[in-house]
């Protein structure tokens, strides 16, 4: 059982919650998420299974894609509707769009982002939430992430009972990228408090959205025997990347960690043996060839 799930996480369920139950559904121990998804948001979280689990670093750091909504006109303590309000700015009317889109080409780039206190980042060792929960602030690591896209999706919608304004919005983005900071920038930005009040991811490792599947989906799969049907095997995972297939001295040499030699450039090849990709290859020149091992996948299966 090695491949990648390519699950629909709900709203209400934490990222760990998912493999907690898929490693009752598949009865299987080596499983893991790649990259946690706040239990408010919903959408793609790619989930490593067997030996799939060695691509977890690599999917992690791929490029993102999400969706949401900002609200202008309040703030909370964790940036998102879970948090308690802690500041509010009666809108007497919504910005313009033009203000609106020009705020948020600001974000394209290189930006320096601090994390939020509700988050897992750990400083001396302990978790930001957990400072957070005691009443403690301590100073927070900034970062630096890439913003590829930030784009308004919706006309902006000013809310008369509230006093609120609202608009939709979608970004691309790189690993460890806190869209709720995003949001909460934009309104600091525009010098008015704003939360996150609605996120789902679209895409995550190559995954899109219309691609997943549901824990129901795959319980029903496991059920009618048919895991092939939601499970994605390791070799359309890595797709990507150049692929050579060893011959039978290669592959001897390959399960010992040997050099092997090509006539390949690229950063990275994958190696297949009798149709499975036994390994990955990274380029580095030397008197013995000029790709040496990186991640080894099922080498003795």
């Amino acid at each position: 059982m090695n491949g990648v799930i390519p699950l629909f996480k709900p709203k209400g369920v934490t990222s760990a919650g998912c493999v907690y139950q898929l490693r009752k559904i598949l009865h299987e121990r080596r499983i893991g998420h790649t990259g946690t998804l706040d239990p408010d948001v919903d959408g793609v979280l790619p989930i490593c299974v067997g030996q799939a689990t060695k691509l977890v670093d690599r999917i992690q750091a791929s490029g993102k894609i999400y969706q949401g909504e900002i609200t202008l006109g309040f703030a909370t303590t964790t940036e998102d509707l879970s948090g308690e309000e802690i500041q509010r700015v009666a809108l007497s009317q919504a910005p313009t769009a033009q203000v609106i889109d020009d705020c948020l080409a600001q974000f394209v780039g290189e930006v320096t982002q601090i994390p939020p206190m509700f988050s897992a980042v750990k400083v001396n060792g302990k978790r930001l939430y957990e400072y957070a929960r005691a009443g403690e602030t301590v100073e927070r690591p900034s970062r630096k992430i890439q913003v590829d896209y930030f784009k308004r999706t919706s006309d902006l919608h000013y809310h008369e009972d509230s006093k609120t304004a609202t608009f939709t919005f979608e970004v691309g983005c790189s690993k460890g990228t806190y869209v709720r900071t995003l949001a909460t920038d934009v309104g600091k930005k525009l010098a008015i408090p704003a939360v996150m009040s609605d996120l789902r991811r679209l895409k995550s490792g190559g995954i899109k959205l219309d691609q997943t599947v549901t824990l129901e989906e795959v319980a029903a799969a496991v059920e009618q025997n048919q895991l092939n049907q939601v499970l994605q095997p390791i070799e359309t995972v890595l797709a990507p990347l150049p692929n050579i297939e060893l011959t039978s001295q290669q592959w001897q040499k390959v399960q010992n960690g040997g050099v092997i030699t090509t006539d390949l450039t690229a950063p990275e090849i994958t190696l297949t043996y009798q149709d499975h990709i036994k390994a990955i290859y990274r380029y580095q020149k030397s008197a013995l060839g000029n790709y040496v091992p990186e991640t080894m996948l099922l080498a003795n299966e």
